[in-house]
């Protein structure tokens, strides 16, 4: 009985493999054709810029943390105007999963993943990518953006509750019985 049930499957995996021969090719000529990406592909992470130019990245280190093979590695500094930005940020791709953890946790949208997909290398130290090779000039997926124009900051020039969309401080001990 075992052996018809073989057979059977046998003929199966046949008729659907004879059937999907007539159905045309559906393989692509890599380096000639360019392939057609999903919309939500997670392809390689870059540190993206505020419309101003500036970095978008806080340096809160919640990419590292989050990230599962511990592949981010950062270190915060701070600006004469109190804002905090990564002195250095490496990313090792040889242990990137391009899970999209790191882009779903940054507060900012500084990091993001783009459909960069092909790039390898001959030596594994060509894939440790720091800050000057992950910065790119433009603004990525979020193009109007700004963390410190929309967020409760106080910078030179704007002081907390001035920025877009944004109420007042409350006084937390206000609300004390």
């Amino acid at each position: 009985m075992s052996a018809y049930r073989g057979l059977v499957q046998l003929g199966l995996g046949l008729w659907t493999t004879l059937r999907q021969i007539g159905r045309g090719a559906s393989t692509v000529s890599y380096p000639e054709e360019a392939l057609k990406l999903p919309p939500r592909w997670r392809g390689r992470p870059v540190l993206t810029r505020d419309p101003d130019g500036d970095e978008r990245c806080v340096a809160c280190q919640l990419c590292s943390a989050v990230c599962p093979t511990r592949c981010i590695e950062l270190q915060a500094g701070e600006r004469e105007d109190e804002r905090r930005y990564p002195v250095s940020f490496r990313i090792n791709f040889s242990r990137c999963i391009y899970c999209g953890f790191c882009e779903e946790a940054c507060p900012t949208l500084a990091i993001q993943l783009l459909d960069a997909f092909a790039f390898s290398t001959e030596h594994h130290r060509d894939l440790i990518y720091e800050k000057e090779a992950l910065l790119i000039d433009g603004t990525g997926k979020h193009p109007h953006y700004n963390f410190y124009r929309h967020a409760g900051v106080a910078l030179h020039g704007k002081d907390k509750g001035q920025g877009s969309n944004e109420s007042p401080p409350v006084n937390g001990r206000s609300n004390l019985p």
